[in-house]
């Protein structure tokens, strides 16, 4: 068994593609030696913004020989046939055998193939790997005909620590022979260093200032970050989305501090944050009670030395005034005008091609705001169509046009300095929430109807014109959306009638219905978010009609009630019972497919057990279920069903001699399915 180790080292590789291309290496190269025959029993890897290094150990240095029988055409095959068996197996028709079978004489091959040595087998597969490397974006470097995310320098293959003869052809007259040298820190140790596997390798870049691994280079700006600030009594703000991209830019991180101007201070937090952030790469700092302190955090991708971290830290601060300038006029400016003032500027902004402008949403909006308002407990109706009028004002503010993430945020702001009510400078602030599964629901119930109404407009518009997500692609963020309606729905608990509000929608838009993909694509995104949080997806698919709106929170509710009843003991039996009761009228319906069933009745039940199950029966509802009301008794009486059941196939003959006892027993079977049926579709149900 051998240790193979791999490093490929380019120009910077964006941020954001690295965790993706170490994964498809690491992918590419263990199917590569699989097919060959030489899978590798465990795997390492590193990288960096210029290196990528993958380990596989236990990997065999040799494919095993190979020895095979192969039976061709009949001797008397025409002789095209013949030639090409001959072709097939690399041999001439002297060299094959011929035999008698039971079905007559047969050529037969007997083929011998030495295994290849792996070191054999390398060039070509890295060459493989390399020319079809799947990077989102990818483009070809001076001559050469393979596509690649920045130019690469280096193919460092080795062995067992020694280096692998080989080349990749780039093509253009261009090659990059094997090596097993890289280079550490561009700026402090560019010279070559040498390894003979991982450990070695993490060892050695260490040494020549580069961390390969991800999770340590995270690990060194967190701690630095915590040293630096716990010296003021501070802390960074956490920033999960920023850390990551600043660890797929640095290799050396050297975390600095700067500071903030006074005079900016009085900027809104989300404006310094984003400022920082977006443009700079910042991280924001804040005191213990969540106030944004003026001090920044920078990353280098240098050696900390007092004098260089000053001088960062000196640049970094006049970059960042001059940024923050820029954001001090657009605060100013925007608040000279009232944020109602800006609304008629949203009828010159498109919000998509046949959907009209931002300010046709708007007047869409308040009307669908006018029918959902009544479902949210609290709503004040006045607040909540002010809040909608103006929710998107601030999309032609000069902040949000520097800074599109603060869009609803700035509108909030620009309302409370306009004497706007709290409860509609809130509702602004909060419409776009939940932007994500991490995200919080809007805060108040104006919050909430602004962003149900949004939201539901844009998921019937888009539906509508067409513009459907397809496959992994979202570019509208409808996905989003539509668990977002769905969130609130179940935690805010707002039992809305969505078929209704759907409706409502798609005649406000002016079309003819509310497309049916859009009603299975809730319930698509409804059972998803239902087996995330745990829920078995047969379960689910039970709850859950497809494309059945008309009664999700409800559904949601049931689906969760009914996943602790399948859980137990006695939802297994009364699966059982229920899959046996099944299949009899299945078998019944087969040999009669007109036969009708009866409602049963008490005075042709003979047995005890068979009273006692009909009785379980008719607590079950006799029509399905659309209401929370009563759910707890539904699912109890489920419960109870289980022994009745049980004792009923016990000692109760189905197929009884008299034919009106066992009609009525059938019926009763019948009814239990129907019944059950009206809480949910247990066929969908896999337990037995």
């Amino acid at each position: 068994m051998a240790r193979l180790f791999i490093e490929l080292t380019c120009e910077e590789i964006p941020a954001r593609m690295q965790a993706g291309a170490i994964a498809d290496l690491n992918r590419l190269v263990s199917a590569a030696l699989a097919e060959t025959g030489l899978p590798a029993h465990a795997s390492r890897t590193a990288i960096s913004p210029r290196h990528m290094a993958l380990e596989l150990d236990g990997v065999d240095t040799h494919q095993p020989d190979i020895s095979e029988e192969r039976r061709g055409p009949r001797v008397d095959a025409p002789e095209k046939a013949v030639q090409g068996f001959c072709a097939s197996v690399g041999q001439s028709i002297d060299m094959l055998e011929v035999r008698d079978t039971p079905k007559g004489r047969f050529y037969f091959a007997k083929i011998e193939r030495k295994g290849q040595a792996l070191s054999d087998l390398l060039p070509a597969m890295m060459q493989t790997i390399i020319a079809q490397f799947p990077w989102p974006k990818s483009q070809r470097w001076g001559r050469s005909r393979i596509t690649w995310v920045r130019p690469l320098h280096g193919v460092n293959v080795l062995i067992d620590g020694a280096p692998v003869a080989g080349s990749v052809d780039l093509g253009g007259g261009e090659a990059i022979t094997f090596g097993a040298q890289t280079h550490g820190h561009p700026f402090i140790s560019p010279g070559p260093v040498s390894f003979t596997d991982m450990d070695s390798y993490k060892s050695a870049m260490e040494d020549a200032y580069v961390q390969v691994s991800a999770d340590e280079r995270r690990a060194a700006i967190e701690k630095q970050a915590a040293d630096i600030t716990a010296a003021l009594k501070l802390q960074a703000v956490a920033d999960a989305g920023l850390l990551n991209e600043v660890v797929g830019l640095v290799e050396w991180p050297n975390v600095i501090m700067g500071r903030i101007d006074d005079a900016f201070m009085a900027l809104p937090a989300e404006v310094l944050i984003t400022s920082m952030r977006v443009h700079q790469k910042y991280f924001a700092v804040e005191q213990g009670d969540g106030q944004i302190a003026p001090y920044f955090l920078t990353v280098a991708n240098r050696l900390s030395t007092p004098a260089s971290d000053q001088l960062i830290a000196e640049g970094n601060e006049r970059v960042l005034r001059a940024r923050l300038a820029d954001a001090a006029f657009f605060w100013d400016q925007d608040r000279k005008d009232t944020l109602a003032s800006k609304c008629a500027g949203l009828d010159a902004v498109t919000f998509y091609e046949g959907l009209g402008s931002v300010g046709d949403k708007t007047q869409r909006m308040a009307k669908l705001g006018a029918l959902i308002a009544p479902h949210i407990a609290g709503c004040d109706d006045k607040a909540g169509g002010r809040a909608i009028a103006l929710a998107k004002a601030d999309l032609v503010s000069g902040m949000v046009g520097e800074f599109p993430e603060l869009q609803g945020i700035m509108g909030g702001y620009y309302a409370a300095h306009d004497g706007e009510d709290e409860k509609v400078a809130a509702a602004i602030r909060d419409h776009y929430r939940p932007a994500g599964p991490a995200d919080k629901l809007p805060k108040t119930p104006e919050g909430l109807l602004v962003s149900l109404t949004d939201k539901i407009d844009t998921l019937v518009g888009f539906f509508g014109v067409g513009a459907k997500p397809t496959g992994s692609r979202d570019p509208f963020a409808l996905r989003r959306a539509a668990l977002a309606v769905l969130r609130i729905m179940d935690e805010a608990d707002i039992n809305l009638p969505l078929d209704e509000i759907l409706r409502a929608a798609a005649e406000i838009h002016g079309f003819e219905a509310v497309d049916s993909d859009l009603l299975s694509f809730i319930t698509d995104r409804l059972k998803g978010r239902l087996r995330d949080a745990g829920l078995s997806h047969d379960t689910v698919a039970a709850a859950i009609s497809d494309g059945v709106v008309s009664a999700l929170y409800f559904d949601i509710q049931k689906a969760h009630a009914l996943d602790k009843v399948l859980a137990t003991e006695t939802g297994d039996k009364l699966m059982a019972g229920y899959r046996r009761a099944a299949n009899i009228l299945a078998a019944e319906i087969k040999k009669q497919p007109d036969l009708a069933f009866d409602t049963p009745q008490t005075q042709l039940c003979i047995e005890v057990e068979e009273v006692a199950l009909l009785s379980a029966v008719n607590i079950l509802p006799d029509a399905a279920l659309t209401s929370a009301e009563g759910l707890d008794d539904v699912m109890k009486a489920l419960a109870s069903l289980q022994a009745p059941i049980d004792a009923f196939f016990e000692k109760v003959i189905v197929n009884a001699e008299d034919q009106a006892v066992r009609m009525n027993r059938l019926s009763l079977l019948a009814d239990i399915q129907a019944r059950m049926h009206h809480v949910a579709d247990f066929s969908q149900i896999e337990k037995s």
